[in-house]
């Protein structure tokens, strides 16, 4: 018979709520100002909802009527300068932290509303609805509404998508020392996303102040939440983590307060995250303005019990029985707001005939679409820039690739303090594992930063790192394919971010990673993912062929407020080239390409190591051809410039990269191309690209996968046959 011993969790797990002595202990100020924004949180929902019925508001309105509790008692319990962020469903967490950040000192319920209230009000519609004065220009709508300066991070449409990012922000917070704390809200349905969960691993591993705030409203869409989940008290996920979790009842703003107070303490006195659950309720369907039991899901029963726990009949009926306010007073703050929802509503939308419609006046301008998608790069107004060909300091021959890589990083976190290293690994095997950190665990340890296996949390952390504005995040993919497991991050949210919060807001990142094509590392270890990036909104992207140009566009990247993926590759890594002696301080302008060969009778675009291939190819055929090496690779960024001069002179094009057919860069650069210079070429644009199978672990099906010599010189005698132009065969 086996020996069993029970095991305690590290950390506590407990279910809070309001003794008698803290109801009646209430401070009347703090209780009037819950009662005071309790009730403009629920009318302005309610006239969203109203809106959105008669069709006024264009695309989702996730209403949270009913789950205010949550949002105002947590929320009052926090500092101005702490910060929030939430999922699709944040109305109420957006104003509450709005409204607290503008009446630090509270909000009187029988004084006068206020033009600082009504505005915030006036811009939050605004923005839902889609216009032009909203607090994201209209971009957003309902579901990312973000106004930084009252520590709204921003609010998203991808369930869980913000939780690493608020991690990111936290641990900005616990490096400044500030003792400033980060809530993340969001739905039982988030509870299982894989990227809560790694965050929560890391920010318990980092003792990040981050209080993962669960709004356990029983419903992703129509699916309860004991149909998905076994243990439904999901505050329960804290424990395998080691976090303090405490469960309340949501609809109790007091009890929440109580909560929101406890967690806050743990966390600023460096305890590391913790977890809220908040039993709340939703009385209305995912979207819109009819109720659950309209789609069979809830019964009506139901509703209606949840109902008669409503937060703000609770918490009127808590202030009257202490004779804090009287039940008069109660229906004129409900009437004022409404007053004030119905002028802003008024303001907004206009009377035409038997319809509403948005006042036109409101609506963005047109060509405000791709405004803010990157920034204008006037970050490089005062930078130095240098090329090879005409650096006026002194050059070191045969300087290992991969050395420049670890040289030109110390350099910049030596200069730059906001600049932090994190990855795999990163902070062992004397650089990672090719070497490409070596020696910055070792200088810098607060800011060399090991992760777990965890792409798409990391990634995140890294965006809210960025976005906070404190820190400049280079994070390292171990190898490229990994992206795809933090895709959510890298496209829906890094990329996204500028301009779905208005185009205002920087985002300096980088993402660093190699191509491993040729070193038997199989399918998902070995792709290019150039095309991947140059094809999804929001990037920059730069490919350095050598050193030198590795320490300029490195430079740029750290210097550039956009994220920036910087691509590198394996068989670089071993190769030698010039360097500077002790100059790494020089940037390559992003958007300039390189001529490294000039020509007459056609123009090769490539990157990377296919630059050398080429050019040892064309050398050996003996061609009179001009070989570009394009560096920058975005689109927003392409050097149309020096390629198209090239192109009108040579009427010959032809594109070589390594990786497979179907992420390929060349695709798209093809047909912008040809669009451009369709009266220049002489035959259609010619392309050398891997197959369409990824590369596979035996050496012999690995380089068939890829691009070969072979096929450069299959694709040159192509081009200048098809010029009437004969190649001597060696």
């Amino acid at each position: 018979m086996p020996v069993y011993s029970d095991l305690v969790p590290h950390s506590f797990w407990r279910e809070i709520s309001p003794s008698p002595e803290d109801r009646s202990g209430l401070a009347a100020p703090l209780g009037r100002s819950m009662l005071s924004m309790l009730h403009l949180v629920r009318v302005f929902e309610e006239k969203v909802l109203e809106l959105a019925s008669q069709g006024l508001v264009h695309g989702p309105a996730h209403s949270a009527v009913g789950q205010e509790g949550g949002a105002v008692g947590s929320i009052l319990a926090l500092r101005g300068s702490d910060q929030v962020n939430g999922s699709h469903r944040a109305h109420h967490q957006f104003l509450a932290k709005a409204l607290a950040y503008l009446r630090p000192d509270g909000i009187d319920p029988e004084a006068e509303l206020g033009s600082d209230i009504r505005q915030v009000a006036k811009r939050t519609l605004a923005e839902i609805i889609g216009l032009s004065d909203g607090f994201c220009k209209g971009r957003g709508g309902s579901m990312h509404l973000r106004w930084a300066e009252a520590g709204n991070l921003g609010t998203n449409a991808i369930v869980g998508g913000g939780v690493p990012m608020a991690a990111g922000a936290a641990w900005a917070h616990q490096r400044a020392g500030s003792g400033d704390v980060v809530y993340t809200y969001f739905g039982d349905g988030a509870v299982n996303i894989g990227s809560v969960l790694e965050t929560m691993n890391i920010a318990a591993a980092w003792k990040l102040p981050l209080c993962f705030f669960i709004e356990n409203n029983h419903y992703a869409v129509s699916t309860r939440v004991d149909e998905v989940t076994a243990e439904t008290r999901l505050s329960a996920r804290g424990l395998g983590f080691g976090i303090p979790s405490l469960r309340v009842d949501g609809m109790d703003t007091l009890a929440v307060y109580l909560a929101a107070q406890e967690a806050n303490a743990i966390m600023r006195s460096g305890g590391g995250p913790v977890i809220i659950e908040a039993d709340v309720y939703r009385y209305f369907h995912q979207n819109g303005a009819l109720p659950g039991s309209a789609f069979g899901y809830r019964t009506k029963d139901e509703e209606q019990e949840w109902r008669g726990r409503d937060p703000l009949v609770a918490m009127a009926r808590d202030l009257q029985e202490r004779q804090i306010i009287g039940s008069v007073a109660v229906v004129k703050l409900h009437n004022a707001c409404q007053a004030m929802m119905d002028d802003i509503a008024g303001e907004l939308v206009e009377e035409t005939g038997d319809r509403r419609q948005v006042v036109p006046a409101l609506w963005p301008s047109e060509d405000f679409r791709d405004f803010g998608l990157r920034g204008d790069l006037s970050e490089f107004a005062d930078a130095r820039f240098e090329e090879q060909d005409s650096f006026s300091g002194s050059l070191v021959e045969d300087v290992k690739f991969i050395d420049v890589v670890a040289d030109v990083m110390r350099r910049r976190m030596a200069e730059d303090e906001r600049i932090v290293v994190l990855g795999e690994d990163v902070h062992r095997l004397r650089g990672g594992t090719n070497g490409a950190t070596r020696g910055l665990a070792q200088e810098f340890a607060d800011r060399c930063l090991g992760t777990p296996i965890s792409e798409n949390a990391f990634t995140g952390l890294a965006a809210g790192m960025a976005a906070d504005g404190r820190v400049r995040p280079v994070v390292e993919f171990m190898y490229p394919d990994f992206i795809w497991v933090a895709a959510d991050q890298l496209f829906n949210q890094i990329g996204k971010a500028r301009h779905m919060f208005g185009g205002e807001n920087a985002m300096p990142l980088v993402v660093r990673t190699k191509v491993a094509i040729g070193t038997g590392y199989g399918s998902q270890h070995s792709m290019d993912p150039v095309g991947i990036f140059a094809t999804s909104p929001g990037w920059r992207i730069v490919a350095p062929s050598t050193p030198f140009d590795y320490v300029g566009l490195m430079n740029a990247a750290l210097r550039c407020d956009d994220p920036v993926l910087v691509l590198e590759h394996v068989d670089l890594y071993a190769s030698k080239g010039a360097a500077p002696a002790d100059d790494l301080d020089y940037v390559i302008p992003i958007g300039k390409a390189k001529v490294v060969r000039t020509g007459k009778h056609a123009t090769v675009l490539t990157y990377l190591s296919m630059v050398t291939a080429v050019r040892e190819a064309v050398e050996r055929l003996g061609l009179d051809v001009e070989i570009i090496d394009l560096r920058t690779l975005d689109r927003a960024s392409f050097d149309w410039e020096t390629v198209e001069a090239s192109v009108w002179k040579t009427n010959n094009v032809l594109i070589v990269e390594q990786g497979a057919a179907g992420t390929s860069y060349g695709g798209w650069l093809a047909d912008e191309l040809q669009r451009r210079c369709f009266d220049a070429l002489d035959q259609p644009i010619q392309r050398v690209h891997g197959a369409e199978a990824s590369p596979s672990i035996s050496k012999v099906l690995e380089a068939a996968a890829s691009t070969r010599t072979g096929d450069i010189e299959a694709a040159l005698r192509k081009v200048m046959a098809d010029q009437g132009l004969a190649v001597a065969t060696s």
